[in-house]
């Protein structure tokens, strides 16, 4: 009897990203992540489909069309919340959506690397259910759930522009994206400890701290693939940014978490 694993990392995660509901997605990323652990996996090849499976509620809007959030009053706050905790369930299926597109033998990692790729993105969703299912319990507290307020698709149109082109995904996601967040983290723990909400604010400091690792992890895996194919990480960053994302982030940088992140300066003040 053969000792190889019959069910690939790439299979189960894409099995997740076929749940439609979003508590039931996270405890499975839970579940996953707690067997990889304890059990032997292989990287496999899956199929991914143009977008995971979401409930009816919220409705999504162009970034234009949302509301402002006041985040002065307790309504402001959980609408604050709700925004975060829908980056963290596209954060989820972008990680189990990266395991699942790129992990497998016909990917563009070389064959070592892969079952790494995948236990390292495998952790992030880990991660990334972990602050949905913290942000969720906050905003029950608030008499607020999931689906109570729209909600913009901004995240899920990066995955899809850089559905075929691996360097292009670490780029734009965790590299522009999650990296942004550790700018914007800190101003809105301020904010939400100056408005009497320090159980909100203890939450974001635990995703701030995670997202840390997050970018990190984008950052090796983006400059490891680059030295597999001989291309040059910063020219190949800028060219990226440029052709995925208009223009580089602009505004004040966190430069104590991006440099704890390990991402260079050259990475984001160009």
């Amino acid at each position: 009897m053969s000792d190889t694993p019959q069910v690939s990392l790439g299979d189960a995660c894409a099995t997740l990203l076929l749940i439609p509901d979003p508590i039931a997605k996270a405890r499975g990323v839970a579940r996953l992540s707690r067997r990889v652990r304890n059990g032997r996996w292989r990287p496999g090849s899956a199929s991914a489909g143009d977008r995971p499976a979401r409930p009816p509620q919220p409705v999504l809007l162009s970034p234009r069309e949302m509301p402002k959030r006041k985040i002065g009053s307790p309504r402001g706050r959980a609408a604050l919340l709700h925004a975060l905790a829908h980056i963290e369930l596209n954060a989820v299926d972008l990680a189990l959506d990266i395991v699942v597109r790129f992990g497998g033998e016909t990917g563009p990692l070389a064959a070592g690397d892969r079952l790494a790729f995948c236990q390292d993105w495998l952790g992030v969703a880990r991660d990334e259910a972990k602050h949905f299912l913290l942000l969720s319990r906050r905003m029950r507290q608030l008499d607020v759930a999931y689906g109570d307020f729209p909600a913009h698709d901004g995240l899920w149109t990066a995955a899809e522009k850089t559905s075929h082109d691996l360097l292009a995904r670490l780029a734009i996601v965790p590299l522009v994206h999650e990296a942004r967040g550790l700018d914007v983290q800190p101003i809105m723990i301020d904010r939400l400890k100056g408005a009497g909400d320090a159980a909100s604010a203890d939450v974001l400091a635990i995703i701030a701290r995670d997202e840390v690792n997050h970018v990190r992890i984008g950052y090796s895996w983006f400059t490891r693939l680059c030295a597999l194919n001989g291309v040059e990480p910063n020219d190949r960053y800028r060219a990226l940014v440029a052709q995925y994302h208009g223009s580089a982030a602009r505004g004040e940088f966190n430069t104590d978490a991006r440099m704890r992140a390990g991402l260079p300066q050259s990475f984001y003040q160009f």
